[in-house]
């Protein structure tokens, strides 16, 4: 079911420094060993449901959006966002993980959509929990017109496990660290329990950018 970014989600206006000055760009993070193998037929941007299965997803129903730009704050239209993560017993939807922990047919593990005009995008997940070694996370991959993608990782503002994890901790400007923490308040929306606005700000090296 494909999640509509102009109705269900609230999309704000980006706040941007002063115009004269470059935004700060959003760091680049890992890839990470669990990008799905084979990518699931339902890859809308609602993870919560899946075509043929029966009830939502477990874990708390949340509204990730924000708007991708570059360093001068001009939106990026046409971006491909690729997200995925834990399901919300904190297994990946991958074979290499082999926790003891549920498998959820209902949660789709993987997720795309792609920015609109004014570099808008939206997803519908569950809240991320820990996995071993890591605070909760999302990962994010960004491309455009089949270029080199770009990686990063969204974590969860107040989450204990921010403070050890390995792969946030390599983020030592303090300012782009905070960038990539997300609070996740209380949603208006009906159906929805958390919102987060995730706003990347893409540097001088283009998504377009051929490998």
């Amino acid at each position: 079911m494909l999640l509509g970014m102009g109705g269900t989600l609230s999309l704000g206006a980006l706040t941007l420094r002063d115009a004269r000055a470059d935004l700060l760009a959003t760091p680049p993070q890992m890839e990470g060993p669990f990008y799905p193998p084979r990518l699931p037929l339902d890859r809308d941007n609602d993870l919560t449901r899946v075509d043929g299965h029966e009830g939502p997803a477990y874990g708390v129903v949340t509204d990730v959006s924000g708007h991708i730009v570059d360093v001068r704050g001009a939106p990026l239209p046409g971006v491909l966002i690729e997200i995925w993560q834990v399901n919300g017993y904190g297994r990946y939807h991958h074979p290499d993980d082999r926790q003891d922990l549920p498998y959820d047919p209902s949660f789709q593990g993987y997720g795309r959509t792609v920015t609109r005009e004014d570099g808008a995008y939206g997803f519908r997940t569950v809240r991320p929990v820990p996995y071993p070694g890591r605070a909760p996370h999302i990962h994010f991959a960004l491309s455009r017109d089949g270029g080199k993608k770009f990686y990063t990782q969204m974590y969860v503002a107040g989450a204990p496990e921010n403070a050890s994890d390995f792969v946030l901790g390599q983020v030592r400007d303090p300012r782009a660290r905070d960038a990539l923490i997300v609070p996740l308040v209380p949603s208006p929306v009906a159906d929805s329990t958390l919102t987060g606005r995730f706003d990347i700000v893409l540097g001088h090296t283009p998504v377009t950018e051929e490998p």
